[in-house]
């Protein structure tokens, strides 16, 4: 990891960070339990969720995924169940307590871009929160999913075959009926995501969100 891109990034994920933190202090109890767009999790999971990979070092995320059996699902799983409480206020504070940690798993720095901004909007569009995130560096986790395996937590495959455009940025990608919308909705969708049909326009955005939908 480049010192020059590591004081980029992680300026921007503490940012992040903080500002769900600040949308989650005044959110309704029975919210949190409200299912997010990660299939399989609520609110309060994705909480947690970001509290365990705040926390998560490289050598410790080897011996985790031992544990787990080198299964990804299973070592997230066991994640959630660790720092999820029974008290939302107190997984809150949890995630209050890592705010500015820069520890990681052993991936590429982008994907602490992909998770700040992919799961925030896991979190805000289940509870009618919106926020707007810094284009250029929703670019690189854009640039980063479409070139990641979806095994791998990326959006390669569901990307082929479309020519993306975002709206409010110079970028294209790859070959095919034009699919256009912002940088943050073209994230989300090939990230496995739905998102609104208004969010997409193009020739091919019909057919492009269908596929992208999990």
């Amino acid at each position: 990891m480049s010192a020059r891109l590591s004081s980029v990034i992680w300026p921007v994920v503490h940012s992040e960070r903080l500002a769900l933190i600040q949308d989650l202090e005044s959110l309704p109890p029975q919210q949190w339990e409200a299912p997010s767009l990660c299939p399989g999790w609520d609110v309060h999971d994705v909480v947690a969720h970001l509290v365990d990979t705040a926390k998560t070092t490289r050598l410790g995320f080897l011996r985790r995924m031992m544990m787990a059996g080198f299964d990804f699902d299973r070592d997230n799983a066991l994640g959630v169940a660790r720092e999820r409480t029974e008290d939302p206020g107190r997984t809150l504070a949890g995630f209050r307590a890592v705010v500015d940690r820069t520890s990681s798993p052993p991936a590429p720095l982008a994907t602490r871009l992909v998770e700040a901004f992919v799961h925030g909007e896991d979190i805000r569009r289940a509870v009618g929160i919106e926020r707007d995130y810094p284009t250029a560096h929703v670019i690189t986790a854009l640039r980063y999913q479409l070139k990641t395996p979806a095994k791998m937590g990326g959006g390669k495959e569901r990307a082929q075959g479309w020519r993306l455009v975002a709206s409010e940025a110079a970028f294209e990608h790859g070959t095919g009926h034009d699919v256009r919308g912002t940088a943050k909705a073209l994230l989300l969708a090939v990230s496995g995501r739905p998102v609104m049909p208004s969010e997409l326009t193009g020739a091919g955005a019909e057919a492009f969100t269908q596929r992208a939908r999990p």
